[in-house]
């Protein structure tokens, strides 16, 4: 089987492009976009994009549909992916989503303690929504992909700046690392995605969703490394301007050996990264094979 070549990581268009989505999306009801994503956009997107594939596969090979309906949900899978970025601009330009929090109490009582702790989220439904609605006191530190657009970037640093939210970019050497041991040590949460591998090859095999995949070590060993508090966060869509944000504790042994302790936050990130899959299995954006 050939090898898909992965998502860039970088939001589609340019600058000028990003400009006039937002100026359109300020007159306009989203759901005129996400008509026009649904006829004109993700056709063409299932035509040129290998990932129609590996989502093909996830539904046929994960939830074991029939060709039709497995083709049928890869197509509603793009479709509600382009909804998450056209809602990404709607925000940019100034629009609200109704979003209703489950757990918002173990927030809260992470974020009164004066010590750090982390937030893992994963390629699923629209987090960057969590940014907007999850604030306290504390100084979040998002971990971004460095080579994003810089429209993007903009119009995130633009928001994020009125929500105490701070961009860390990850980089190839690492570098990155410094940043988030120093917002740890000084109390503050840190943000980043632990469903993707990038960077460092270091990684821990789990059974997640009937099969064999590889989840990124250097999530896990941050914060069993500094003994933090682990929260999972996920923002998933539940109708064209609502949002549903779970908050879930990651519990692990801290006084366990550190590679049980790893081996253990892994399995409880997995474990509620398929509990939300198992009701929106649409919403899973990962365009490449994920496992083995």
């Amino acid at each position: 089987m050939a090898v898909e070549k992965e998502w860039a990581g970088t939001t589609y268009g340019n600058g000028w492009m990003h400009k006039w989505l937002i100026r359109m999306l300020r007159l306009c009801n989203v759901r005129v976009f996400y008509v026009l994503v649904a006829v004109f956009v993700v056709p063409v997107c299932l035509v040129v994009n290998p990932g129609r594939r590996t989502t093909y596969r996830y539904f046929r090979e994960r939830w074991g549909l029939t060709p039709f309906r497995a083709m049928w949900k890869t197509y509603r899978n793009f479709c509600l992916f382009g909804q998450v970025v056209v809602d990404k601009f709607a925000m940019y330009a100034g629009k609200k989503f109704d979003v209703e929090i489950e757990g918002y109490e173990v927030f809260r009582s992470r974020a009164a303690k004066p010590e750090g702790f982390m937030q893992l989220s994963a390629h699923i439904g629209n987090y960057e929504i969590a940014g907007y609605t999850l604030t306290s006191e504390k100084r979040l530190n998002a971990l971004v992909f460095a080579g994003e657009k810089e429209s993007v970037m903009n119009n995130r640093n633009r928001l994020f700046d009125t929500h105490n939210i701070n961009m860390i970019g990850i980089r190839s050497d690492m570098s990155h690392m410094f940043e988030i041991n120093n917002a740890l040590g000084n109390g503050e949460i840190v943000s980043m995605s632990a469903d993707r591998m990038f960077g460092s090859a270091k990684s821990v095999t789990r059974t997640f969703l009937g099969g064999q995949a590889e989840f990124p070590m250097g999530p896990f060993a941050v914060a069993t490394s500094r003994g933090v508090d682990v929260i999972a966060v996920n923002v998933m869509k539940t109708a064209a301007t609502k949002y549903k944000i779970y908050v879930t504790a990651l519990d692990y042994d801290k006084t366990a050996a550190r590679k049980e302790q790893t081996e253990q936050l892994c399995r409880a990130y997995a474990a509620e990264l398929e509990r939300m899959l198992r009701m929106y299995p649409e919403q899973w954006y990962n365009y490449y094979e994920y496992w083995k």
